[in-house]
C-alpha cells in the first residue's frame, strides 16, 4: 500500500473509530470500537477498511461506491447497531439506500434487483429472469424448468450402486451438508453424473469445491468405494485447497510453485505480501516487521503476534501454555503439543540439542527422552511426513520458517557483508566456521550478542585486512579476546602467543606510568632484557603459561614498588645503602620479598647499584608434609570414582603417579599418545611410559569423548588431550588447577609428594628422560629423598635373575 500512513499501519481501529465518531454523534467510540473489532478480525482487513476511509471520509456520509465492499459491511453494521448519522450503503446502479447490497468487481455494490440481470431462457428463448439453470449451465426461467429430471436422484441411485455401504439417505444427507442451495445441490450432482470417476480418485479434477466436501463425507459416513483423492503433484492425501493448471492441489504444492525469492531475506518461499515497491516479503519477513509488531497483552512489548485471546494479542512467549508431563524430559512444565509425537514437550526440550540415540548425529531433539534422545529422522522416517526448510531444502521440520543453520549464514553475511551479502575473501574461513558450527543455536545466540555484532559488524565496514594489529586497537575485553581466537582457529587471523603479547603491552604499561629516566631505563632493562629474553628463550615455539606470565608480572612489579619505596625515603638505587634495605626489610607492609631480592641482586650484578647483599635460600627439599598414603588413597579413588568427570581423573592421575606439572598436562596432545592393540604408552619425556590397564582404559575414554566447551570455529580433529574453552587451545593451567582443587587435590603439594616418592625408587638420569624434567631438578629431588643408584640396581638385577 504505497499510501499508507503510519497511523494506519499500527492503530487501524483507533483511525476507524476516530472518522466515524467524527460522523456519527448518537454513539460512543467503545461501541464504535466493538462493532469495528467484531467486524474486521484480522489485522489485514482492519488496515484495508481504516485505508479506504482514511482515503475518503466522505464514504461516511454518502455510502456511495465505487469503494471496497467492507465499507458496506460497516455502514450495514452501523445502522443496525443504532447509527443515525452515518450513511446507508447505496446501490450502485440505481442510487437508492439499501440495508443489504451484494458485492461486485472494481469496488462495486448493489442491490439485488439492479444486479439480478433478466436473460435469455434456453427453453422458451424469451428475456426472462433467471430462476435455475439446467445440466449445460443454461439459464432457465419460471415456466421452464430442466427437462433432464431430478439429477439428484440420479445422483443417489449412482452413488448406492457404485458403494453397497451407502445407502439413499446418507448420500442425501452428505449432500446437504456439502453445499445448502438447491441450485448447487443439482450442480454438483450433474457433475458427477458427468464423471463418476471422481468419486474414486480423480477428486482432484472436480469442478467446484463442493465435491471435495461431498466426498469427505460420504467416505465420513463409512464409503469403501469413494475414497479422498490424492494430490496430483504430490501423491499424497491431503486437503486440496488450491487450483493449479485446472486441477486441485494440496497446500504444500502450490506453495511449492508460487515460491520466489523473498526481498529481504532471500529465502525462496511462497509470498504472503508485498512492500510498498511492490516487492514480494514471505511470512517470516512479513510478521516480524516492525510496523506489524503489536502490544503484547501480557508483558507489554511490542513483538510479533503468535494468537490472539479475548484479552488482546499475545507473544510467543507470553500465549497460554498447559501444564502437563513433558514426554522427554519428564518434568512437570508449561508445554505444547508436539505436532512429530502428539505428546507435550516444554520449552526447554523444544530448544534442546543433543546427539541422537539412533544415528548418532549432533541436531535438534524431537521425541525419545533425555537418556536417549531421537533426532527429526529418526522420530519418523518417513520423508513425506517431514516439511523443508524453504532455503536449504534439507533440514528435516514442520516449521516452515527457515532453520536455524540458514538463519545463522544470513545473519553471519548481513554482519559480515558491510550492508551487502558478500564477504570479503579473507573473512569466507571465518564465516563458513560459523554458518558451519556444530550447535548453530549457539553460534546465533553468540552473534546476536551486542558486543559481538558490533564487532562483526565493524570488521565488515573495515575496509582494511583483517589483521592482529586493526583488532588491538579496539577495547580490550572477554569477547574480543574470544573472537580473536575464533579468527586464529579458522584461519583468518595467523597464530599469536596472547599470554606473551598481554605480558608485552602490561610491561610497556608500567614502563609508561615512570616519571624518573634513570628509573624507566633501569626497569626497562630488567623487564625486558632480563625476564623477557629469558623467557623467550625458554619458551622456544611454544606459548607462555600462566605461571610463566605471573612470575615475570611479580618480579617487575616488585621492581617497581622497590623503586617507589627508595623515591618516598629520598633515595634512588645508585644512592640506597644496605641500612636502607635493611630498613626497606623491617617494614611489614613490604611485599614481594623473594622478588625483590632477585632485583637487587640483578642491580648489583649490572653495576646500577654496590654494596648491597640480599642473602637467598637454596632449595633442599619440599617443605610441606610428604603423606604417601594420602597420595594413593587420591590415585585409588580417582581410579574407581565414576562420578567424576574423565578430564579431571586423567589429569588428577597424571598428577599423581606421574609428577607432572598443570601447565604440561594442559598441553598434552593426541600425538603424545600411543594407543596399541594391548597397553597404552604415554611420553612426557623422552622415552615413553606404559601405563596400567585402569589408566589406560580411562585415556581411551577420554580421547573418544573428549569435547571442550567452545562450540564456534573449533577445527574437527582437536589435537589437544584436554580441549579448552577458546577455541583451538589446550585448557588453561590455571582452570585446570581449579578443577583438581575442587575434587580434593592439592596440585603442588600432591606433585611434591608424588615427585618425593619416585625419586627414592629411579635414579635421576631415569626419572628426568621418562618424567621430562630437568636432569638438575631430578638430582636435587634425588638427594632430598636419599634416594642413591645402589637400591636401584639392586631392584634391578633381581628383576633379571627372576
Amino acid at each position: 500500500m504505497s499510501g499508507t500512513t503510519e497511523e494506519v499501519l499500527t492503530d487501524p481501529v483507533g483511525v476507524i473509530v476516530r472518522l466515524v465518531g467524527n460522523v456519527e454523534g448518537h454513539m460512543d467510540a467503545d461501541r464504535i470500537r466493538g462493532i469495528v473489532c467484531t467486524l474486521a478480525r484480522s489485522r489485514a482487513g482492519r488496515r484495508n477498511l481504516a485505508q479506504a476511509l482514511d482515503n475518503d471520509p466522505s464514504l461516511l456520509r454518502t455510502g456511495q461506491p465505487p469503494a471496497p465492499f467492507c465499507v458496506a459491511k460497516l455502514l450495514i453494521a452501523l445502522r443496525e447497531a443504532g447509527a443515525r448519522d452515518v450513511a446507508v450503503p447505496r446501490c450502485g446502479e440505481c442510487g437508492k439506500a439499501r440495508l443489504y447490497v451484494s458485492s461486485r468487481v472494481n469496488g462495486q455494490w448493489g442491490c439485488t434487483p439492479c444486479f439480478d440481470k433478466p436473460a435469455i431462457c434456453a427453453g422458451c428463448h424469451h428475456m426472462r429472469r433467471v430462476v435455475s439453470r439446467d445440466r449445460h449451465g443454461e439459464p432457465r426461467c419460471a415456466r421452464c424448468p430442466d427437462a433432464d429430471g431430478d439429477p439428484v436422484g440420479k445422483l443417489t441411485a449412482l452413488v448406492t450402486h457404485l458403494d453397497p455401504a451407502l445407502d439413499a439417505e446418507t448420500v442425501l444427507s452428505a449432500l446437504e451438508r456439502s453445499t445448502a442451495r438447491l441450485a448447487g445441490q443439482r450442480r454438483l450432482a450433474w457433475a458427477v453424473i458427468d464423471c463418476p470417476e471422481l468419486l474414486t480418485g480423480a477428486g482432484y479434477e472436480a469442478p467446484a469445491p463442493a465435491m471435495l466436501r461431498f466426498i469427505g463425507e460420504l467416505v465420513a459416513a463409512g464409503a469403501t468405494k469413494v475414497v479422498n483423492p490424492a494430490c496430483p503433484r504430490c501423491h499424497e492425501v491431503k486437503a486440496l485447497s488450491k487450483v493449479l493448471d485446472g486441477k486441485r492441489v494440496c497446500r504444500a504444492c502450490f506453495a511449492r510453485h508460487a515460491a520466489i525469492p523473498c526481498s529481504r531475506c532471500r529465502a525462496v518461499r511462497e509470498p504472503a505480501a508485498r512492500d510498498s515497491d511492490g516487492q514480494p516479503l514471505c511470512a517470516n519477513c512479513l510478521v516480524s516487521d516492525p510496523v506489524n509488531l503489536e502490544e503484547c497483552g501480557v508483558c507489554r512489548r511490542h513483538r510479533p503476534v503468535a494468537t490472539r485471546l479475548p484479552n488482546g494479542p499475545h507473544c510467543a512467549s507470553c500465549r497460554p501454555r498447559m501444564t502437563a508431563d513433558c514426554g522427554i524430559c519428564g518434568r512437570t512444565a508449561s508445554c505444547e503439543i508436539s505436532r512429530a509425537t502428539g505428546q507435550p514437550w516444554c520449552t526447554r526440550c523444544q530448544q534442546r540439542w543433543a546427539t541422537c540415540s539412533g544415528c548418532g548425529a549432533i541436531a535438534q531433539t524431537r521425541s525419545g527422552t533425555l537418556e536417549a534422545p531421537l533426532c527429526a529422522q529418526c522420530t519418523n522416517p518417513d520423508p513425506d511426513f517431514w516439511g523443508r526448510c524453504p532455503v536449504c531444502m534439507t533440514t528435516w521440520q514442520l516449521s516452515t520458517r527457515p532453520c536455524q543453520r540458514c538463519s545463522l549464514d544470513r545473519k553471519i553475511r548481513e554482519l559480515l557483508g558491510g550492508g551487502s551479502d558478500t564477504v570479503s575473501a579473507e573473512l569466507i574461513p571465518f564465516h563458513t566456521a560459523l554458518a558451519g558450527a556444530e550447535r548453530p543455536d549457539v553460534a546465533l545466540a553468540w552473534i546476536s550478542r551486542p558486543n559481538v555484532r558490533d564487532l562483526l559488524t565493524q570488521m565488515g565496514c573495515d575496509d582494511r585486512p583483517v589483521t592482529h594489529e586493526a583488532l588491538d586497537e579496539l577495547p580490550a575485553d572477554k569477547t574480543l579476546a574470544h573472537l580473536r581466537s575464533v579468527l586464529v582457529a579458522t584461519g583468518a587471523l595467523p597464530p599469536r602467543d596472547e599470554r606473551l603479547v598481554a605480558l608485552e603491552n602490561w610491561i610497556t604499561a608500567t614502563l609508561q606510568n615512570r616519571t624518573d629516566l634513570d628509573e624507566r631505563r633501569i626497569l626497562h632493562g630488567y623487564a625486558v632484557w632480563h625476564h623477557l629474553r629469558r623467557l623467550r628463550q625458554r619458551l622456544a615455539n611454544e606459548n607462555t603459561t600462566h605461571l610463566q606470565a605471573l612470575n615475570v608480572r611479580c618480579h617487575v612489579t616488585a621492581a617497581s614498588k622497590f623503586l617507589d619505596w627508595l623515591t618516598s625515603h629520598g633515595r634512588t638505587l645508585g644512592t640506597c645503602t644496605q641500612p636502607d634495605l635493611e630498613t626497606w626489610g623491617s617494614e611489614p607492609e613490604a611485599s614481594y620479598r623473594d622478588e625483590t631480592g632477585h632485583f637487587v641482586r640483578w642491580s648489583v650484578q649490572h653495576r646500577h647499584t654496590q654494596g648491597l647483599t640480599y642473602g637467598t635460600v637454596r632449595w633442599i627439599g619440599p617443605t610441606s608434609t610428604i603423606d604417601s598414603e594420602k597420595r594413593w588413597a587420591d590415585a585409588r579413588r580417582l581410579l574407581r570414582d565414576d562420578t567424576l568427570p574423565t578430564p579431571d581423573r586423567v589429569a588428577g592421575l597424571l598428577l599423581v603417579l606421574y609428577a607432572q606439572k598443570i601447565a604440561t598436562i594442559c598441553r598434552l596432545t593426541t600425538a603424545d599418545i600411543h594407543l596399541g592393540e594391548s597397553h597404552v604408552e604415554i611420553t612426557f619425556g623422552t622415552v615413553p611410559v606404559v601405563l596400567p590397564q585402569p589408566l589406560a582404559d580411562l585415556i581411551r575414554k577420554l580421547i573418544a569423548t573428549r569435547r571442550g566447551k567452545a562450540k564456534i570455529g573449533t577445527p574437527e580433529d582437536v589435537r589437544w588431550l584436554f580441549p579448552g574453552g577458546r577455541p583451538g587451545h589446550p585448557i588453561g593451567d590455571d582452570r585446570l588447577a581449579l578443577r583438581l582443587q575442587k575434587i580434593g587435590l592439592r596440585p603442588r603439594q600432591v606433585r611434591s609428594t608424588a615427585l618425593f616418592t619416585l625419586a627414592t625408587e629411579l635414579p635421576a638420569a631415569v626419572l628426568a628422560r621418562m618424567l621430562g624434567v630437568h636432569i638438575q631438578v631430578a638430582v636435587q629431588w634425588q638427594k632430598a629423598s636419599a634416594g642413591d643408584w645402589t637400591a636401584y640396581a639392586a631392584d634391578v638385577s633381581q628383576r633379571e635373575r627372576s
